[in-house]
């Protein structure tokens, strides 16, 4: 629905842009509903009316002798140019696959080109387009310059219908301050792309301010030349100049008397059109079309729950497999237990390395005592091992080429180091002193 509402009354202004004293009641069709959707489906078929039939030759791509070869020739069975002596002669012909056939679905002159539409859905459009110029937003959205004029809608004395040469066209639209509009359009005279310019479309421009006057008496001829600027008589509108492109808001300048007229000729909610029969406004769906204003009001937002607050950035959960301080946390016995698998693995591997030295046979001849590596290695080789580990032990052993470190336990081993490898054993009761001492 149109803001003007709020001001029911207009004032009228002369060709010099002075206030001339007399307003006009705001006519009912400027608060009718703006039905957008509606606009553009009437535009688009009413539009359809004003093209031309065209269509290929009805004997285009059959203009030849053609027939098939049939099958057993190893070629295609489509129609074939009968003859000989020539590259023609033997091509294919007719389909629309084909050099010089016909093309697929031709076009025909009896094509369905026009389109009628529902009088009630034509009328609604008109309203709706009537009321959209009332809109200065609607208008600016446009792209038309409207900044300066002194009112909107803009209208003016029945003198304006008077003018007979575009030199007062001119200075009037000037004086109003409507020329800015119309220097838009001059700016924006180009070219056209592509093959419309070798069909007498050569240039494109905008489009300025629409004149809709109830009298010609010249101002069609003193507007006619400028560029931009078309004139409409109120009792014949045509949707296709007040919307063009099927986009409301056009820029209309009104006749105080073409002004006055539009409530004869639509009508209101409570009086019928006297120009149409049994037609009325149409009624607006919703009494305030503003549904911005609507949900923000106090009575709808009372109404409804808190907004919900939702964490901006999600939660990155830690893998505590890889995070030793969340482990801590979730399993505090963790790291004790780490502890001491740590030191029976330290045990473990002195225990083979041991083992091993025992039976490489190193360092003969150097006197020693193995009292102390007998306690150390009875530490190492005590219940800390498996007996997965004893077993490994124990197999190595078998296989040793030592034959007197044949015994199954830890002690027999000890005194058997002890006899035979004496520098041994105490280069090795430094190493483990040492390694517990660490420990």
């Amino acid at each position: 629905m149109s803001l003007e509402a709020n001001r029911p009354l207009i004032n009228v202004y002369n060709e010099k842009k002075e206030l001339t004293g007399t307003t006009i009641k705001l006519p009912a069709v400027f608060r009718a509903p703006i039905r957008t959707d509606i606009v553009q489906f009437v535009h688009t078929n009413v539009r359809k009316n004003r093209r031309q039939p065209y269509g290929v030759s009805r004997e285009a791509g059959h203009q030849t002798s053609a027939e098939s070869w049939g099958t057993g020739r190893a070629v295609a069975r489509i129609p074939r140019v009968r003859g000989g002596g020539t590259h023609r002669s033997g091509q294919a012909a007719y389909g629309n696959m084909c050099r010089g056939g016909r093309r697929f679905g031709p076009t025909r002159v009896w094509r369905k080109w026009h389109r009628k539409i529902n009088l009630n859905q034509r009328r609604y459009a008109m309203v709706s387009a009537i009321a959209a110029t009332g809109v200065p937003a609607l208008v600016f959205s446009k792209g038309h310059r409207i900044e300066k004029v002194p009112e909107f809608p803009f209208v003016v004395s029945d003198n304006v219908q008077k003018l007979n040469t575009a030199k007062e066209a001119v200075s009037f639209l000037k004086s109003s301050n409507a020329f800015a509009d119309v220097e838009r359009v001059i700016a924006s005279k180009h070219f056209r792309a592509g093959k419309g310019k070798m069909r007498n479309r050569r240039r494109c421009q905008r489009l300025g301010p629409v004149v809709i006057y109830d009298k010609d008496a010249g101002l069609s001829r003193a507007f006619r030349n400028i560029p931009g600027v078309e004139c409409l008589n109120v009792n014949s509108l045509n949707l296709l100049r007040l919307a063009p492109g099927g986009v409301v808001g056009r820029f209309v300048i009104w006749t105080e008397s073409a002004f006055k007229k539009l409530d004869q000729i639509y009508g209101t909610w409570k009086a019928t059109s006297k120009a149409k029969k049994d037609y009325n406004l149409p009624q607006p769906k919703m009494a305030n079309a503003d549904l911005t204003r609507l949900l923000r009001s106090y009575e709808i937002q009372r109404a409804l729950r808190s907004k919900r607050t939702r964490p901006t950035k999600q939660l990155k959960r830690p893998n505590p497999l890889r995070n030793k301080s969340l482990m801590a946390k979730l399993n505090p016995y963790r790291q004790a237990t780490r502890t001491k698998l740590r030191k029976e693995s330290e045990l473990k591997t002195l225990a083979r390395k041991a083992l091993n030295l025992l039976k490489e046979k190193k360092l003969d001849g150097v006197q020693g005592d193995g009292k102390e590596v007998k306690r150390v290695l009875s530490k190492v080789l005590s219940k800390r091992l498996t007996s997965k580990t004893n077993a490994v032990h124990r197999a190595e052993q078998r296989k040793s080429a030592v034959s007197k470190l044949k015994s199954r336990r830890v002690r027999s081993q000890v005194s058997a180091a002890r006899k035979y490898r004496p520098a041994l054993i105490k280069k090795l009761e430094s190493k483990v002193k040492a390694r517990f001492s660490k420990a």
